[in-house]
């Protein structure tokens, strides 16, 4: 399964937990908005592009 996190403010503890179990068995993505990296249209394309989206 492919996994998408959109972390909006900054990781936390919980969050980076999650994301490092959902790694050993899934195909897992992460985009930190605070670093305002990606764009509006990679966001979007990533959300489509993943069989589950999870916001922090």
């Amino acid at each position: 399964m492919k996994i998408l996190h959109i972390i909006n403010d900054s990781p936390t503890k919980l969050s980076d937990e999650i994301i490092s179990v959902q790694s050993k068995d899934h195909d897992v993505k992460v985009i930190n908005l605070a670093k305002k990296e990606a764009s509006y249209e990679s966001i979007i394309d990533d959300i489509f592009a993943h069989d589950r989206v999870v916001s922090w």
